[in-house]
């Protein structure tokens, strides 16, 4: 049975102009260029100023700004007639303060000046580089395709992690080549001679002794080196030296040797050629802080604040055909409108992303003064999200949402706002302190510590104890792994 009844509900919902800012303001500068170009070609109610993007047309100056709707119409009303029945007002539209850009360019040359740098550069990728050289060798058209296959199965470190059963399936069914194990592996000998040396490696022992082995000149070392791979590689890992030296009958001198010809080898020799390609990529920082003579200066990328304006052939449009009473005009005139609110959003929206970022990165530079004058990270005062959507009066959401995507240029470095927060911890003396300053300490004391008797967590916890920061082992043990550096055992050398 249907009943009716009269339901009360107070709901939050955010509005279609809140949601497009919360978007703008977690892309960076570089993603959010992207995105304005999207949105001039998909409004043409929004534009450029004249000569703000070179090399590129302006194709709103030569479009034609009649509807086709209009164009079919065949009274002759006058247009210019207000129509009374209009549910909005056209001075809102026909404001002549709204038509400029909000902004005004900076003159002569400043730091507001837009770079237009282009930080892309062509490279060759990792499996390019590998094919080109295969291509070299003189194999059948199966044993190409085979090494084809292999190549694809590599790993970006230059590993086969695939089994070659496998591979001889997936010849079969994609491309319809019988190959047996055997051949696989014949083809692999063939991957494993090309450069760089321990590429197509199955393991890291592989790896390595694949790279000794193509060494053009053989020294004892190199030659003791790969005998104790082949035969003590599970002992070399775990570095229980004393057990290698009384297995192979050899003196600690002679370990040594052998231990810093394996140290020159590359254990992803991959990495090697990505590495040459991510060589040419940086970041374009949003923010920019300079120290000029003890006082800090903020200024915002260009690329943040870029100058848009509505299309003043579209606001022409509306007040001309405003007065149009037949139905087909007034399609055209509400197209019209919405397309200029839209564009209106979006401007709106850019300057309070623009704002947004200023008053949350100039309230970070205010609370971590000291680093961004000195660049010693022991400088950092504790800070979390909390703490700035206090002081700006925003949500943590919304800080959350800058500080995970945007970088500063200072003059110690380029550094992205995430690395500025961190938890708090309170030292004997009662001193609040960052725990970035203990990893900080923490990773100093490694450095210094004697390599032939590494410090356990023991011990650095007393030491840390000893300089008044009392924390338990294993929240050293926590630090020391955030910080990638491994175990006592793992650290010690002869």
């Amino acid at each position: 049975m249907l009943n009716q009844r009269l339901q009360q509900k107070l709901l939050q919902k955010l509005s279609p102009q809140q949601i497009l800012l919360m978007k703008l303001l977690q892309i960076p500068s570089m993603a959010l260029e992207q995105r304005i170009k999207q949105e001039i070609e998909e409004n043409p109610a929004l534009e450029l100023p004249d000569g703000a993007d070179e090399g590129e047309e302006d194709d709103f100056g030569e479009m034609d700004d009649t509807p086709p709707a209009l164009e079919e119409d065949g009274e002759t009303d006058d247009f210019k007639e207000k129509n009374q029945e209009d549910e909005f007002d056209f001075s809102d539209y026909l404001d002549e303060d709204d038509i400029p850009a909000y902004r005004l360019s900076a003159g002569n040359t400043s730091p507001d000046d837009e770079q237009r740098d282009i930080p892309f550069a062509a490279f060759t990728s990792f499996r390019e580089y590998l094919i080109s050289q295969l291509g070299l060798r003189e194999l059948t058209e199966k044993q190409y395709q085979i090494g084809l296959t292999i190549i694809g199965n590599l790993d970006e470190s230059g590993y086969l992690q695939r089994d070659p059963a496998a591979m001889s399936d997936d010849l079969a069914f994609s491309q319809n080549i019988d190959a047996t194990k055997e051949e696989i592996l014949e083809v692999l000998k063939v991957i494993q001679d090309l450069d760089p040396p321990g590429i197509g490696a199955r393991n890291l022992q592989e790896c390595l002794i694949l790279q000794l082995r193509r060494q053009e000149s053989r020294s004892r070392e190199s030659e003791l080196a790969e005998s104790l791979l082949e035969k003590y590689f599970d002992e070399f890992t775990r570095k229980h030296y004393d057990k290698i030296i009384k297995k192979a009958r050899i003196s600690e001198e002679d370990l040594k040797g052998a231990i810093q010809e394996i140290l020159r080898l590359n254990p992803k020799p991959g990495d090697s050629v990505i590495e040459m390609a991510q060589h040419d990529n940086y970041v374009i920082p949003d923010f920019s802080v300079r120290n000029i003579d003890g006082d800090l200066e903020l200024t915002l990328n260009s690329r943040n604040a870029p100058e848009l304006r509505l299309n003043r052939s579209y606001i022409d449009m509306l007040e001309t055909y405003s007065g149009n009473k037949n139905q087909q005009g007034k399609e055209a005139v509400t197209f019209v409108k919405q397309k200029i609110d839209s564009a209106r959003w979006f401007i709106d929206a850019i300057r309070q992303r623009q704002n947004t970022l200023l008053v949350t990165m100039q309230a970070i530079m205010d609370y971590q003064e000291e680093f961004f004058k000195t660049g010693d990270d022991t400088k950092l005062r504790p800070m979390i999200l909390k703490d700035i959507a206090e002081k700006v009066n925003l949500d943590i959401s919304t800080i959350s949402r800058v500080a995970n995507s945007k970088y500063v240029q200072t003059p110690f470095g380029t550094y992205l706002l995430k690395h500025f927060f961190s938890e708090s911890m309170q030292k004997e003396s009662g001193e609040e302190v960052s725990t970035r300053e203990i990893k900080k300490i923490l990773s100093g004391f490694i450095d210094a510590e004697d390599k032939s008797k590494p410090l356990t967590d023991e011990q650095l916890t007393e030491i840390l104890k000893d300089n008044g920061y009392n924390i338990a082992r294993r929240t050293v043990a926590k630090y020391r792994e955030q910080l990638n550096i491994p175990v006592a055992r793992l650290r010690k050398e002869l």
